[in-house]
């Protein structure tokens, strides 16, 4: 088998252990299972995971759409966003992990240090108070939204593309050591799609080969970092089975039927309101 079909299998065996325990964590606490606000989460899964297939990422849009429908409690919202979007995010990986040929110490080096990131991050992460929590996802926010700006504007590395399908010497350590951060800061809810397209752009790999390495990251570091929060009971579970199901909806659609999308003017749209409802997590913070 080459290194593709190993991450695949991997990959899939990880999330079934993953779902499992999910599912007896539900079966536990099925008393959190009301008909309240299901019609909106359904919405906000299948949408944001649209999105994130065609490559704008589900952590920002999700987390508007929980703040703008008080559809899922804010100091539970780190625990929901990676433990609800980890099977739709796997389901992509799988899809796109041929998309084009890397070099297996490339995409296996920058996926294993995202997720080694997730896991400490989810510890701390997993322990902290509610105003706290929104503090850093509005933090989280703001940061997005300038990267997501800057990429569109072909402001400095983040509008870089080169050739490169396999990173070596110091370009293959600085990737490692940027993608194991950014899985650690996957856990406040910065979504990791927009910085490592950046990053692997800076490094003048080509841009499609950012497809398999964030998406694979993403999916190796979210059942990992999803069961601490599981563990810590720190996520909503009735939103992030609601995630699930129609994220899962939501990626099969982008990806045999949509495919891709006009987006500039979408994103635009998006960074407006990641921008907004972050200045809503900082007055909810200086409130609490």
């Amino acid at each position: 088998m080459n290194a593709v079909t190993i991450l695949r299998v991997v990959l899939i065996a990880w999330t079934a252990v993953f779902a499992v325990y999910l599912i007896m964590d539900c079966v536990k606490h099925k008393e959190d299972f009301n008909g309240e606000k299901m019609i909106p989460l359904a919405l906000i899964g299948c949408i944001t995971n649209f999105l994130d297939t065609l490559g704008i990422g589900s952590f920002a849009t999700t987390q508007a759409g929980f703040k703008f429908t008080q559809s899922s409690p804010d100091e539970t919202m780190p625990g929901t966003l990676n433990v609800g979007d980890t099977i739709p995010v796997v389901t992509e990986a799988v899809l796109f992990f041929g998309l084009i040929e890397i070099a297996p110490l490339t995409l296996v080096g920058m996926i294993a240090a995202a997720t080694i990131g997730a896991v400490i991050g989810a510890g701390i992460v997993s322990k902290w108070p509610v105003k706290q929590v929104r503090i850093a996802l509005g933090c989280a926010l703001v940061a997005l939204a300038i990267v997501m700006a800057c990429r569109l504007l072909g402001v400095g590395p983040f509008g870089a593309q080169g050739t490169l399908t396999a990173l070596t010497g110091i370009k293959l350590v600085i990737g490692i050591v940027i993608n194991f951060i950014l899985g650690a800061l996957m856990t406040i809810g910065v979504g990791l799609y927009a910085p490592c397209m950046a990053l692997c752009g800076a490094l003048g790999m080509n841009i499609s080969a950012a497809f398999p390495i964030m998406m694979g990251s993403c999916a190796f570091l979210m059942p990992s970092a999803g069961l601490k929060f599981i563990k810590e009971g720190k996520y909503d579970r009735k939103a992030s089975v609601m995630l699930t199901v129609f994220g899962v909806i939501g990626v099969f659609i982008a990806y045999f039927i949509v495919k891709s999308l006009p987006l500039t003017i979408l994103t635009w749209v998006i960074i407006v309101v990641m921008l907004f409802t972050s200045v809503t997590f900082f007055r909810d913070a200086s409130r609490s």
